[in-house]
């Protein structure tokens, strides 16, 4: 299962920054055009909240897992989360959780 989490949290890196990247190449690109294409209309406004509370829950959880299964290093899933997004930060905490399990 290692090797898939690997896999996934790779993944869930090179796909998002495949294009966001782009847009940040872009003549005029900036952090706040960025937020208002993002909650640009309904569908868009709907995956960020989903997103942001999906990340919320996340992290809440993961805190007190790695807590209760002496995970160390969860300072990484929350960077992993704030840099990339729940993509890699879920996939990175399972790995981790992985070396727990007995």
């Amino acid at each position: 299962m290692r090797k898939i989490w690997i896999f996934f949290a790779v993944l869930g890196t090179v796909l998002p920054f495949y294009y966001l990247v782009p847009f940040f190449m872009e003549p005029g690109a900036s952090v706040s055009l960025f937020l208002e294409q993002l909650f640009a209309n309904s569908v868009s406004r709907f995956f960020a909240v989903d997103l942001v509370i999906s990340s919320a829950a996340f992290l809440l959880w993961s805190f007190f897992d790695s807590k209760k299964n002496s995970i160390n290093g969860w300072w990484m899933i929350l960077a992993a989360n704030l840099m990339v997004g729940l993509s890699l930060a879920l996939p990175l905490y399972f790995y981790k959780r992985s070396f727990s399990q007995k």
